[in-house]
């Protein structure tokens, strides 16, 4: 984990190790992990070195839910990683954005899907 920094982390419950193995679910690797109850990152950044001139990446696995983005701790993580990614400034208090309502999200899953009202 040379140059990877987990931002947050969870021990999953062995319920989440109910489907079969397979590319978005577990495989033996996961399943041992998860048995031992090792915490699993679900979001962590990346600092190259100076040879690839120190580039940064932000990942996320908590991106499947389209609502959780009215999560303002939700939102605010990725913002804030993405933000680091663009080595832009961070404010004391994170990156801050208005929480969408219910009609902002649908408006925005249209466009994703586009579709009509």
């Amino acid at each position: 984990m040379e140059g990877v920094t987990p931002i947050l982390s969870a021990v999953a419950p062995d319920s989440t190790m109910k489907r079969r193995d397979g590319a978005h679910s577990g495989n033996p690797t996961v399943r041992k992990a998860v048995a031992a109850e090792e915490p699993q990152h679900v979001a962590w950044c990346y600092q190259r070195g100076a040879e690839y001139n120190e580039g940064r990446g932000f990942g996320f696995t908590g991106l499947h839910y389209h609502k959780n983005w009215v999560d303002d701790n939700f939102r605010k993580t990725v913002l804030n990683g993405v933000a680091w990614t663009a080595r832009l400034e961070i404010p004391k208090n994170g990156v801050l954005s208005p929480t969408p309502t219910k009609e902002d999200l649908e408006e925005s899953m249209r466009l994703v899907y586009n579709t009509q009202k």
